[in-house]
């Protein structure tokens, strides 16, 4: 299997749980190459979000407090620094601001910008792994660069018993192998 079909198969078993809907930028018309993962997902389980990234994790948090399980999407690593504040400051903090009463599982996707066969530009290529790793201390991030650790990346993402959020950057360089 390809790297994009590990991703379909990983969102058809995230689309098996009740508690589990996709919000993003081009989740549920095309745009980008998110997209194309989740084509074979029902429309009535995605939330089609217009370009605002900070107010998307605000819902996608919102949504967790409320026991869903968003599997939010940002299709550049560059585009979710918008939502940095809700990240940092409200996703990663709330089991400690709330002395544990909230605890929401958010499954954050976004991916480093392809420079083949189009290059996007600095502004949409960027790879801030490194950087999400020292901002975040509740929330795992996880780097797909082998497609055999995508399946069992999300499948953790949504299975583990300590409630925590994931985010899982993928590489957009990959999508068209």
């Amino acid at each position: 299997m390809k790297y994009v079909e590990h991703l379909v198969k990983s969102m058809e078993f995230l689309a098996e749980d009740p508690r589990t809907v996709f919000i993003g930028q081009s989740v549920a018309y095309s745009g980008n190459s998110i997209y194309n993962t989740l084509k074979t997902i029902s429309n009535d389980r995605k939330i089609e979000t217009p370009v605002f990234e900070e107010t998307q994790m605000g819902l996608s948090i919102g949504l967790a407090m409320q026991g869903f399980v968003p599997v939010t999407c940002y299709p550049r690593f560059d585009f979710l620094l918008l939502a940095i504040n809700q990240l940092v400051n409200h996703l990663d903090k709330m089991e400690e601001m709330t002395l544990g009463a909230y605890k929401p599982r958010v499954i954050i996707r976004t991916a480093v910008g392809a420079t083949v066969p189009l290059n996007g530009g600095v502004q949409h290529t960027q790879d801030h792994t490194e950087a999400f790793r020292n901002l975040l201390t509740n929330v795992d991030v996880v780097y797909l660069d082998d497609k055999q650790q995508i399946f069992p990346a999300f499948k953790k993402a949504l299975e583990r018993e300590d409630s925590k959020s994931t985010l899982i950057v993928e590489v957009g360089e990959f999508y068209n192998q």
